[in-house]
């Protein structure tokens, strides 16, 4: 499947930057991470998170970047598998045809006692179960213990998290300890 993943064009047409799907999984991975979309750096590179904001996520997980790149320990699915390209304000949203496509192809290929971090709007949209009235990203991630102990919502680790950070002393207080403990309950069990 990953050379399916890999070959796919499904919309090439759409992309400024063409095609090139990113994601990294194997049946043994014990912790998944569902994020946004490739950068442009990423794209360049072809290496998920290969940016400051993956830099970030391995320093909140507590793991090196040898922990995080082993295929079999640590699945990549971002919800847009290629750079979707620049907006007025930042990236374009990831291109909605990847999630239907491949995740649950790819979710299946997993362990199904996985621990899966939601990073970021769009994964906690598609995974989590929808609240009315709709909450905050913020609400969401400050609510992380009603997720259950297998999923843990984090914010986008961009550099627009730093003053959010910074209003918000409980993600690295209380959340952080817990996200680290998870990461390295599954490592064990690799």
């Amino acid at each position: 499947m990953q050379r399916e993943i890999a070959d796919c064009k499904h919309c090439a047409e759409h992309l400024q930057a063409g095609p090139r799907p990113i994601v990294q999984f194997s049946a043994t991975s014990r912790i998944l991470i569902i994020g946004q979309a490739p950068g442009s750096r990423v794209h360049a590179s072809g290496v998920p998170f290969d940016d400051a904001s993956g830099d970030r996520l391995r320093e909140w997980m507590g793991i090196s970047k040898d922990e995080f790149y082993d295929p079999a320990r640590i699945a990549l699915m971002p919800m847009g598998f290629c750079y979707p390209g620049r907006g007025g304000s930042g990236d374009l949203p990831p291109r909605r045809e990847c999630a239907p496509l491949w995740h649950d192809r790819v979710l299946a290929c997993l362990p199904e006692d996985r621990l899966t971090l939601l990073v970021g709007t769009y994964a906690q949209a598609r995974y989590l179960p929808k609240q009315k009235p709709k909450r905050s990203m913020t609400e969401v991630v400050r609510d992380f213990p009603s997720h259950g102990p297998n999923v843990i919502p984090l914010p986008h680790p961009s550099w627009r998290v730093v003053l959010w950070m910074r209003q918000q002393p409980w993600f690295e207080a209380d959340l952080l300890p817990v996200l680290r403990a998870a990461v390295r309950s599954g490592l064990r069990h690799d």
